[in-house]
């Protein structure tokens, strides 16, 4: 049976083999990111003794490409042969991380060094990221859609529970530099997985348009999207947070809570229950609230969940941190996985790659800025109080999308076809 996505794989059972290579690919190197995302910072603290602020700018560089090339990337995805673009920006991350042992054995490493590899990741990402998001749709029909994004959020979540947890145990036992040639290993299993998917077959143009207006149509139809709209704003204050939390999680468990680095990284691993709670109740939640009601009210529990992450000292400390944690991680997977999908099903086949592009050049895009001002925050004020602080852009999640017509629907798709497409406007 064909599916009905423009440039579909053709016949079912074939795009289901395709779906489940492309979910290894993508799972392979998400457990191996996991564990670096303990090491990387565990290597700036416990090698480096880096600075709040060092913290602040090597969490800022791991997100600050979807700033830099975040738009253009939906372009390129578009035009050049994806599989081939994601198996390149595999090498280039592996290579990246490779390099920090190598300059650690010869005592050259630096948090100058961390900063660079963590640029090259993230530019590497973006590409990545908008290849993968744009290649589900043409495997899966639109009724899947869903299902499909919640089981990726979910196996995301499953090496985001076991990762930090065995990173933190891995750090433990051989030190944090040698734990990122693990991250580097999962990177060229992907790359290797990723040899085995078909190219897309998308009809191409005889001379494709001027980039910057590619750009702009993209832009122009989520900017103008009644609905779509603020669901990237949301997003935005979402990934804010999140940028603050990358960059001052670990400062905050090891110079102010004291944690051991194998209970930092279990603590961490709180972030992947949230995950994988939001994804396993997602389709629930939305049956019985609809997707619309769900995004308001997964905003608010967010939000609850900030505020509850930096309260308390000793054990107390402890577990508020994981509760928090794992309350905040559900509300954004909710918010994650009904907007994903919305965007998926309501973009027109030929401009999704930009309107992914877009959404995540803003929303993403955040994540670097919030890590910046919570690096300077933390400087001055510590981490705790900055992560407090933090609680009001999270507030901001929930009444972006009570300021807008989402406070009036049910269901996200309840929203007339004929308003949602602004592109002639």
């Amino acid at each position: 049976m064909e599916l009905t996505r423009s440039g579909g794989i053709g016949m079912a059972g074939e795009g289901a083999g395709v779906f489940w290579r492309w979910w290894t690919a993508g799972t392979t190197s998400a457990a191996g990111s996991a564990v670096g995302a303990v090491a990387l910072p565990l290597t700036a603290l416990t090698v480096l003794d880096a600075s709040a602020f060092e913290m602040g700018v090597i969490a800022a560089a791991g997100y600050v490409a979807w700033i830099v090339i975040g738009l253009p990337a939906g372009v390129m995805v578009q035009r050049l042969p994806m599989r081939r673009v994601q198996i390149c920006a595999d090498l280039a991350r592996a290579a990246a991380l490779g390099s920090i042992p190598a300059a650690w054995w010869w005592d050259r490493l630096t948090v100058a060094q961390l900063v660079i590899v963590a640029l090259v990741i993230s530019f590497a990402d973006v590409v990545f990221d908008v290849a993968n998001s744009t290649f589900l749709p043409s495997i899966v029909s639109k009724e899947q859609l869903q299902s499909r994004n919640s089981l990726t959020s979910g196996t995301h979540a499953t090496t985001q529970l076991g990762g930090p947890s065995a990173g933190g145990l891995v750090v433990q036992l051989l030190g944090a530099v040698p734990t990122l040639l693990v991250d580097a290993a999962g990177y060229l299993v992907s790359a290797v997985l990723l040899r085995t998917l078909p190219e897309r077959r998308v009809p191409a143009p005889d001379q494709w348009p001027p980039v910057r207006a590619m750009i702009r149509e993209g832009r122009r139809f989520v900017v103008r999207h009644p609905v779509m709209g603020p669901c990237m704003w949301a997003a935005t204050a979402a990934n804010t947070v999140c940028g603050a939390q990358h960059a001052l999680y670990a400062l905050y468990l090891v110079r102010e809570l004291h944690a051991a680095p194998g209970l930092v990284g279990l603590l961490l691993a709180a972030d992947g229950v949230g995950s994988l709670v939001g994804a396993a109740l997602t389709s629930r939640i939305t049956a019985r609230l609809g997707t619309a009601r769900a995004l308001v009210v997964a905003g608010f529990f967010s939000a609850a969940g900030a505020l509850v992450v930096p309260l308390g000292t000793g054990w107390q400390g402890y577990v508020a941190f994981a509760v928090g944690n794992v309350v905040f991680s559900v509300g954004v997977v909710v918010l994650s996985v009904v907007t994903r999908t919305y965007r998926q099903i309501t973009s027109p086949p030929e401009l999704l790659p930009r309107v992914m592009a877009t959404v995540r050049f803003v929303s993403w895009g955040a994540i670097p800025v919030g890590g910046l001002v919570a690096g300077a925050l933390a400087g001055a004020f510590g981490a705790r109080t900055t992560l407090l602080i933090f609680v009001l852009a999270a507030l901001c999640i929930p009444l972006v999308l009570l300021a807008s017509p989402v406070r009036h629907l049910r269901d996200l798709t309840d929203h007339q076809p004929s308003e949602a497409r602004p592109l002639s406007a």
